[in-house]
């Protein structure tokens, strides 16, 4: 496989020597921006080798560096060994960007090349202005994977489908009615939409192009009178094209969408910053664009009645799979024939045995002892290690159903385990309770509350590189914005009707990994004379393992808050479990005295 890499990269560089270029950028996304992407669009992926999904790749004449986050450190060190690629961790001391690491190993005057399509507008700027300081010219080309990948898989071509509004809530009609009236509110006369969830919800329709996310590949532009779907008309059945004609909504060519952008002249047209850079260029050839969130962002994240109601299900069906696996996984250990691969089977068995199941809402992330401490491990059949009667397994899942999406992590004693294990579950479990006890006012944003979730690590001199907490999409992305739970500034604001997880963690490098989560629904707390306060409703329905926690670690308040919750968990999933089930459940949750 390194030889395979290396020669890859010699054959970037002949590109790279076609177009007096000095280096090449290859980011991770597709023109969507997407987090999982088709793969026809893994550039970045087959030219280093690294599977991580977030990254991005730089090719110089003599060099090349990969820039990932901590979620994926030890995993990228081990993947780029010997390509000749060095690692560059992102956010830790002494690290360069990447345009101040080409800024040092290029000469003025250098061009550096990129796929306009597959970046985003403001992630271009940003570089176009950081590079400019030295000099240094960004220049947008051909995608040289056209050329150089000559067995690149095919733009996924499956067969989009309608979600009922049995399970959405709200009609195509009435969404389409309320992007008009934001349209009108900005002075806009069209938005363009490209992000794939943006447009799923928008359309009340799903699809099958991108692994673990119910999405199809297109874009949409709404105006004030008129609305364009541009899609490989060869996926859309006769229902659909009959369906999208009832709402107006003409049918175009995917590749139609750029020369129907650039026709447009003298328009205001409405982007989000993560439009990719090709299209916003040329749309700015004849056309006033303004860069801001598309008002479908925060639509689509504020869950209405049925979605919200579908999401309680969800959870109730996947609770009772985790039960029916965490049971298995008791007896199964001992037996000493299971790995990190198989668990993950048959895991994935009982999910698909829920009703409404449609798959995975992300690759499950199934750690035993020190790979716990990849954040985004991802076992394989050579990787997968064998699970003992002992020590500590991470368990970060979740599936997708017609009516929600959900994702949970759970770490799991499969025997003894250490005292510094023990202090180190109790301190994320601290973390875990103090967050999801949170009442907050009107107004607040996922920052303000990230603390809640570290206060008692950092007292102990440990933290955590990731995020404490994201939004997850009703049968969409289990990674949803606008709003974050984390330590850098996200301004969004919480709001009722929108589902974050709650998920602090300990990483002990080579040893050991730790986190527990569950999605939450922010809703209406109290009215004082302060104002108006939210709170955090437990989504998700699992218990949470009591064996590994230090009891005088926790609070009066903090044991309260588990033995309730561990109560409810009970009362909501024993109707639907058999009596051995039960009794299992009733010892798992029974409560701390």
């Amino acid at each position: 496989m390194k030889d395979m890499i290396i020669e890859r990269i010699a054959s970037l560089r002949q590109f790279m020597e076609r177009n007096d270029l000095s280096a090449y950028i290859t980011f991770s996304t597709d023109p969507h921006s997407g987090e999982y992407v088709p793969a026809h669009w893994e550039s970045r992926k087959w030219i280093t080798g690294f599977t991580g999904s977030a990254g991005t790749a730089v090719i110089t004449k003599d060099d090349g560096g990969l820039w990932t986050d901590s979620r994926y450190f030890l995993q990228a060190e081990e993947q780029l060994s010997g390509s000749g690629i060095k690692l560059f961790k992102e956010r830790t001391t002494g690290t360069p960007s990447i345009s101040e690491w080409l800024c040092n190993v290029l000469n003025e005057g250098d061009k550096v090349g990129f796929d306009g399509y597959t970046t985003s507008v403001s992630v271009t700027k940003d570089l176009e202005e950081n590079l400019s300081i030295k000099g240094l010219k960004l220049v947008m080309t051909e995608d040289p994977y056209k050329m150089i990948w000559t067995d690149r898989p095919e733009i996924p071509t499956h067969k989009p489908f309608i979600l009922d509004e049995k399970y959405s809530g709200e009609n195509t009609g009435t969404k389409l009615s309320r992007i008009r009236s934001k349209i009108s509110l900005k002075e806009n006369e069209a938005v363009l939409l490209s992000s794939l969830d943006e447009i799923a919800w928008t359309l009340n329709m799903r699809g099958n192009d991108i692994h673990c996310n119910p999405l199809f590949v297109s874009y949409l532009l709404i105006s004030k009178d008129y609305a364009s779907l541009y899609i490989n008309k060869d996926k859309l059945s006769e229902t659909i094209e009959a369906y999208l004609t009832s709402h107006n909504i003409t049918i175009k060519e995917y590749e139609e969408i750029e020369s129907d952008i650039i026709s447009c002249y003298n328009h205001n047209i409405w982007m989000s910053p993560t439009i990719n850079f090709a299209i916003y260029n040329a749309a700015t050839k004849q056309n006033n664009v303004i860069l801001s969130n598309s008002p479908v962002c925060e639509f689509k994240a504020i869950k209405n009645r049925t979605e919200i109601s579908g999401f309680h299900n969800a959870m109730i069906r996947d609770g009772i799979a985790m039960v029916k696996f965490l049971m298995w996984l008791e007896k199964s250990v001992k037996n000493g024939d299971q790995t990190e691969t198989s668990i993950d089977r048959q895991l994935y068995k009982y999910r698909s045995e829920m009703e409404y199941f449609q798959g995975i809402s992300f690759d499950t992330i199934a750690g035993y002892q020190e790979h716990g401490a990849i954040v985004h491990y991802e076992a394989t059949e050579e990787s997968a290690s064998t699970l003992k009667p002992e020590g500590l397994l991470l368990l970060d899942s979740g599936a997708q159903y017609l009516d929600g999406t959900t994702d949970i992590t759970r770490t799991i004693p499969l025997g003894p385990i250490s005292d510094a294990q023990k202090k180190d579950y109790t301190l994320v479990l601290k973390g875990f309770i103090q967050l999801a006890m949170a009442e907050f006012p009107d107004g607040t944003c996922g920052t303000q509350l990230d603390v809640l979730a570290r206060i008692a690590m950092w007292k102990e001199g440990v933290n955590y590189g990731h995020g404490t907490g994201h939004g997850v999409g009703h049968f969409l992305n289990v990674h949803e914005g606008p709003h974050q739970i984390r330590m850098n500034h996200m301004p969004a604001i919480l709001k009722p009707g929108m589902t974050v997880t709650n998920e602090p963690g300990i990483y002990r490098s080579g040893q050991y990994g730790i986190r527990t989560e569950n999605t939450m629904l922010i809703i209406p707390g109290k009215e004082t004379e302060f104002g108006t306060f939210y709170k955090f409703e437990q989504l998700t329905l699992c218990p949470i393992s009591k064996d590994p926690i230090i009891k005088e670690m926790l609070s009066h308040e903090e044991i309260s808050w588990l033995n309730n919750y561990h109560a409810t968990v009970y009362d909501k999933l024993s109707p639907y479990l058999t009596s051995e089930e039960n009794a299992w459940l009733k010892a798992m949750t029974s409560p701390i005295q």
